[in-house]
């Protein structure tokens, strides 16, 4: 688990079979502008997975692979979503 500024990261892989612990989740991460991080990582070489778009939930995703085939998912929460309101 790592801290993240007042959030937390949590990476766990589960299970092992035959011997070889294997991740089958993604890793998501907030950004601010998936649009720009996009641009960003284009500018950089790095092979983009699905591209930013809006979904239909109303978050801005954007997926590209690590280097060990693990998804990484880049999503920004538009300002009228209504995760942004919820103060639990």
């Amino acid at each position: 688990m790592f801290f993240a500024g007042q959030g937390l990261i949590e990476i766990a892989a589960h299970g092992e079979r035959d011997g070889a612990q294997r991740f089958h989740g993604a890793l998501w991460l907030q950004v601010r502008d998936v649009y720009a991080a996009q641009t960003e990582l284009v500018l950089a070489g790095v092979p983009i997975t699905q591209a930013a778009q809006q979904e239909p939930w109303g978050l801005h995703e954007m997926w590209i692979d690590d280097p060990d085939g693990i998804p990484v998912v880049l999503v920004q929460i538009p300002a009228d979503h209504p995760i942004r309101r919820d103060l639990r």
